[in-house]
């Protein structure tokens, strides 16, 4: 019979309860939960990220887990530097057991496949975002569980169907990011009032647009076929200080009211917008892009403080106001594109020295140009408008 020495019988002991306790630091569920995870994600060539994910040792020491109460509660996928390679393969639906998960965030990579339908029962779950991938299929509209979802970002993947209605009922959700995707149909009426940064560029949506959140802060719609006017929704949207609306088929008139609002840039080209351009104020917008619509009616010298202005493209007519050129020859304008508009004329010596960093281009308007200046390549090479149409536009 073999009799152990004391000593011996302590050690085992002791390597008997530190094995033990070092599983029993994450709740069963979780530890199977990452095993599945990484079973079905690998590291694409040139990263490194899951080479210290070894199960022998406690997963709550695993670059990119982080627990509380014996619980995963955030889970980073992917080395965090810039340009990292990131992963490739699936995204295992035993994510969803992670039952305490408050974030989950996934580095540019090529993750493929469909957003897994069991994050939804992840219902702690505050910040979700896999961006840059080639996830593919729709929106879960059981992503409408995740009552506390803050900030959704599935941006640069290969989404395709309409966006669920039921997202915009999620009455915590302050960050909506969908941009460069391949979604379609019309954007939902949004009933949380918390919403602040709503980005839908780059896709394929239709459609009027509707009511939009008056919390909303940051908004770009740039690249998708919305029709219809915007009067009603802008007018309501005091609060943004980032809009882009470029490359749609809005209709009717712009609101003055937009032209007041705290932001540094304002894109509204390359739509159908018609009628006059009349600001409530002298605009104290630094850039305002209005090109590529049918505007009408004398420009407005409440735009002279404009820094950059792009309003070539249009139906403008008239003389350019004179607080133009005194603002571009004092350097206060650095770019106003005018040309292809039906404009009359404008009062600037032909001897005047435009500043070397403020560019001016008048071409093809109803006008002699007073003076030669350099123009992008796209105003083509005539100089002036047809007499006939100057003299048709005149009526």
């Amino acid at each position: 019979m073999l009799v152990m020495k004391p000593t011996f019988l302590i050690l085992l002991l002791f390597f008997s309860y530190t094995h033990f306790t070092a599983f029993s630091l994450l709740n069963p569920l979780d530890f199977l939960a990452l095993q599945s995870i990484r079973k079905s994600l690998t590291d694409m060539p040139g990263a490194n990220f899951f080479s210290s994910w070894d199960f022998t040792s406690d997963p709550c020491n695993f670059p990119g887990v982080y627990c509380s109460d014996n619980r995963v509660i955030a889970l980073n996928l992917g080395e965090p530097r810039a340009g990292s390679p990131g992963l490739t393969g699936r995204l295992n639906p035993a994510i969803g057991k992670l039952s305490s998960l408050t974030e989950l965030t996934i580095v540019p990579g090529r993750i493929i496949g469909s957003l897994p339908q069991s994050l939804s029962q992840c219902k702690n779950l505050r910040f979700l975002a896999i961006s840059k991938n080639f996830i593919s299929g729709n929106i879960p509209t059981s992503f409408s569980y995740l009552k506390n979802l803050q900030t959704l970002d599935l941006s640069y993947n290969l989404l395709t169907g309409s966006i669920p209605p039921q997202l915009t009922g999620i009455s915590s959700l302050k960050n909506l990011i969908l941009c460069h995707n391949r979604l379609s149909g019309s954007i939902p009426v949004f009933i949380s009032q918390t919403l602040t940064r709503l980005d839908l560029k780059q896709n394929d949506l239709s459609g009027s647009l509707s009511s939009l959140p008056s919390s909303l802060q940051y908004l770009s719609l740039s690249y998708n076929r919305i029709t219809g006017s915007v009067d009603r929704v802008l007018n309501r949207l005091d609060r943004l200080n980032y809009l882009d609306l470029s490359m749609n088929r809005f209709t009717g008139s712009i609101p003055g009211s937009v032209f007041s609002f705290p932001i540094s840039s304002l894109q509204l080209q390359r739509n159908m917008f018609t009628g006059q351009i009349r600001p409530l104020h002298q605009v104290s917008i630094p850039t305002v892009d209005l090109s590529y619509n049918r505007l009408s009616g004398q420009i407005s010298p409440l735009l002279s403080s404009v820094q950059n202005l792009y309003l070539n493209n249009n139906m403008f007519s008239g003389k350019v106001p004179g607080s133009f050129v005194e603002r571009l020859l004092a350097a206060g304008i650095q770019v106003l594109y005018l040309q292809h508009n039906y404009l009359t004329g404008i009062e600037i010596n032909p001897t005047a020295e435009i500043p070397l960093s403020s560019s001016i281009c008048l071409q093809y308007n109803c006008m002699v140009l007073p003076v030669q200046t350099p123009c992008p390549i796209k105003a083509g090479k005539q100089k002036t408008r047809p007499m006939a149409q100057c003299r048709e536009w005149r009526g």
